[in-house]
């Protein structure tokens, strides 16, 4: 039988939830097993050593090992204690991670763009013989400011602590977004 096999319904569950986190990591570009541990300590609810962690996840100490280092440096995990083996804890309060993310990666490939797009569109109304459209350019050019803009936004985003609070936020946030949905119509 095999290891998976003998655990509970309950850890069964938990697994393939650190495995989807993880595969939604792993699509952003970043390591699957940094979802999957970062969520095993989250939904754990208690610090949890390294090695428990590994045959938790099934998963080679020194990876989990490595995970644990760069999660750290991220700030999205951290040690209780500070002895060699102390347990970890996941940091609940993701968001700045996500925002610096954001705004270090996303944000300089969209301004990359931005740049290009205007060049090209200054480029175009300079030479036009050359066949490039500059009001399609600029099109392409507008498209990707609001892009920066929906950015910019996320970025400078600062989600409320705790469950409750983010469950008043998330009322509020769809209220607005349905408001602004009706507007939108009647105008």
């Amino acid at each position: 039988m095999s290891a998976a096999a003998e655990l509970d319904p309950l850890t069964r569950r938990v697994l393939r939830a650190c495995d989807g986190v993880g595969a939604f990591i792993e699509y952003w570009g970043f390591k699957a097993i940094h979802g999957r541990v970062w969520t095993a300590l989250a939904l754990a609810g208690r610090p949890m050593p390294q090695s428990e962690l590994a045959r938790t996840l099934g998963v080679s100490r020194s990876l989990v090992s490595g995970a644990v280092h760069e999660l750290t440096e991220f700030g999205l995990v951290r040690p209780v204690g500070d002895h060699r083996n102390a347990p970890y804890e996941a940091v609940l309060d993701v968001w700045p991670t996500i925002s610096d993310v954001l705004r270090e990666r996303e944000w300089m490939l969209l301004e990359g763009v931005r740049q290009a797009l205007e060049g090209a569109r200054d480029a175009a109304r300079e030479t036009p013989e050359a066949g490039w459209d500059p009001e399609r350019i600029q099109l392409l050019l507008t498209m990707t400011e609001l892009a920066q803009a929906v950015l910019r936004m996320l970025i400078r985003l600062r989600l409320p602590r705790g469950a409750d609070r983010v469950s008043g936020w998330l009322t509020r946030a769809l209220g607005l977004a349905q408001k602004m949905g009706r507007m939108r119509i009647a105008g």
